[in-house]
């Protein structure tokens, strides 16, 4: 039987770009954070009846579910996964790599509650290295990667015969779609100057990482080998992208408008660029989650009642419990403060900050008032996230009870840790995190953020109100913020903690504080608004965003 194809938008619309969707954890087409912002992102559109649709790649084995070996440390398995649901568009198109002409699929589905999203697979099976897995390494295959996700994602938005009046490239994995752009407008008699233009007025760039690594560049040899270059020369492809090719820099001169994720990350953001020609200016759209993918019902149904909220988290308490004990290990005690602390391992993120110093940890554990629940995957290419996730399993066996680690992080260990933990805890290298979003979910149920002022918690925090900063928003260093992350606790979180009624006030706070500033639905409606409405109103009428 032939899966039905989400009905084609008829309206002028907007068209988003990203390698990655966290709609759910059994279609694991995500990696982390980027992923699932995205899968929220599309899911608000669709919830606000707002023009969108969605342009991604069908992952062959998707990212990869980490485990965590006898020696202690992690390895990964690729298992396939159920697309037995996807829509056969019945669209095909071509894309040449490496100078040979690759057909390729257009898959659909709104499965998830979410704009219609249109997946590009290579039909024949000898050209799937290129989506075997995501984000593999080798050159190679991360440009054949953007060139499918960019290039066969225009192509195949044309043969859907959509109105697509603006192009949203979500991290400079999409910019390939200007490039085919241009080279479409330069084909029907546009010379290269005024194609750009037209291009850049119906584009916009969402930039994610202040993390140098984390902006990708490739050579402009290896983008002519690959056939990313189009019919572009040296001197236009140098002219968006630099030499070498750097994928943000693209993006920013490619568009019309960019935002960063977090009023802070915006002036990271701005003082990062600053030095780039031609780019578009900068503004912060503060990332937000989807309530109804990651909000216990019952905490919703609680409000902002303090005894209500406890009732509809002690189940979820309970459940965080029971699954650290089905893992094996021995869970904390019902009456512990549970701190918190899942997203990928990275070297800035510090994951096992808390953890370094054995005589800082045991002042922490002390008397059995505080246990430690981590969880993180580490790209599998990454040596340091590697060690950090082995770092953090050989405490966990040392203290079982006290501190425990929950292998293989996806969404649904994200949603368990971020509605059954007290506190939620994150001490990134400020300013490296753009936004963060575990937080946003963590406190949408209840629990307090305990945070570095960095990302979007210097929006959300009032100290002693929604939770607590770690230091001042000054420079990191690794004592310091051990040591004052350990203080805190002590001098101001246990205190709180061991007082009811003034714990019950904070929840209260909290879930106010995430529910009205954070979600997706006030994110949306911010791109709409901000960045999106100037190109769909052209020779047409805005969409109506509801309020």
């Amino acid at each position: 039987m032939t899966n039905p194809a989400p009905p084609r938008l008829r309206v002028p619309c907007v068209a988003y770009f990203c390698m990655e969707y966290g709609m759910h954890e059994s279609f694991p087409i995500y990696a982390g954070g980027l992923g699932v912002l995205a899968g929220d992102y599309i899911k608000a559109a669709h919830d606000l009846k707002l023009p969108m649709v969605a342009v991604g790649l069908l992952w062959e084995r998707g990212y990869c579910v980490q485990r965590i070996g006898a020696d202690g440390r992690p390895y990964e398995e690729y298992p396939a996964y159920d697309t037995g649901f996807l829509a056969d568009t019945g669209v095909r198109v071509r894309v040449r790599v490496r100078g040979q002409e690759m057909p390729v699929r257009v898959w659909a589905t709104d499965r998830y509650g979410t704009v219609p999203l249109y997946l590009l697979e290579p039909v024949r099976l000898e050209d799937r290295w290129i989506t075997h897995r995501l984000y593999e390494g080798g050159t190679d295959t991360r440009i054949a990667q953007e060139q499918l996700l960019g290039i066969g994602g225009v192509r195949a938005l044309g043969w859907l015969g959509l109105n697509v009046r603006t192009y949203h490239f979500n991290e400079g994995h999409a910019v390939f779609a200007g490039l085919e752009r241009i080279a479409e407008l330069m084909e029907a008699g546009l010379l290269f100057p005024d194609a750009w233009a037209r291009v850049r007025k119906q584009t916009v760039f969402t930039t994610h990482t202040p993390v140098r690594a984390g902006n990708e560049e490739h050579t402009l040899a290896d983008l002519r080998r690959m056939g990313a270059r189009l019919q572009l020369s040296r001197g236009e492809i140098r002219a968006i992208g630099g030499d070498p090719f750097n994928m943000t820099v693209a993006g920013l001169r490619l568009s019309r408008a960019a935002n960063a994720v977090s009023q802070l990350h915006g002036e990271t953001a701005r003082a990062m660029w600053a030095h780039i020609t031609d780019a578009a200016p900068i503004t912060a759209i503060t990332n937000g989650v989807h309530a109804k993918t990651w909000q216990d019902p019952g905490v919703r149904a609680a409000g902002e009642d303090p005894a209500a909220l406890r009732k509809a988290r002690a189940p979820l308490r309970r459940a965080l419990r029971e699954e650290i004990a089905r893992r094996g290990t021995p869970a904390p005690p019902e009456d512990a403060l549970v701190i918190g602390f899942a997203r990928r391992a990275a070297g800035y993120k510090r994951n096992d900050l808390v953890l370094r110093d054995p005589a800082l940890l045991t002042r922490l554990l002390a008397g059995g008032r505080v246990a430690l629940v981590f969880a993180g995957k580490a790209h599998p290419d990454d040596a340091h996230g590697r060690a950090i996730v082995a770092a953090i399993v050989k405490v966990a066996r040392a203290q079982p009870g006290a501190v425990s680690f929950l292998e293989n992080y996806d969404m649904a260990l994200g949603s368990l840790l971020t509605r059954g933990s007290d506190v939620w805890l994150n001490n990134p290298v400020r300013p490296l995190e753009a936004s963060g979003t575990s937080g946003m979910k963590a406190a949408m149920n209840g629990a307090l953020n305990l945070s570095i002022l960095d990302g979007w918690w210097p929006e959300g925090c009032e100290p002693g109100v929604t939770g607590w900063a770690i230091g001042d928003g000054s420079s990191s260093n690794d004592e310091r913020d051990a040591l004052l992350t350990v203080e805190r606790v002590e001098r101001d979180v246990l205190p709180a903690w061991q007082d009811p009624e003034r714990w019950g006030r904070m929840m209260a706070a909290s879930v106010r504080m995430a529910t009205g500033k954070f979600t997706s639905d006030r994110m949306v409606r911010e791109y709409f608004e901000r960045l999106y409405t100037p190109a769909l109103t052209e020779a047409t009428v805005g969409p109506t965003i509801p309020a």
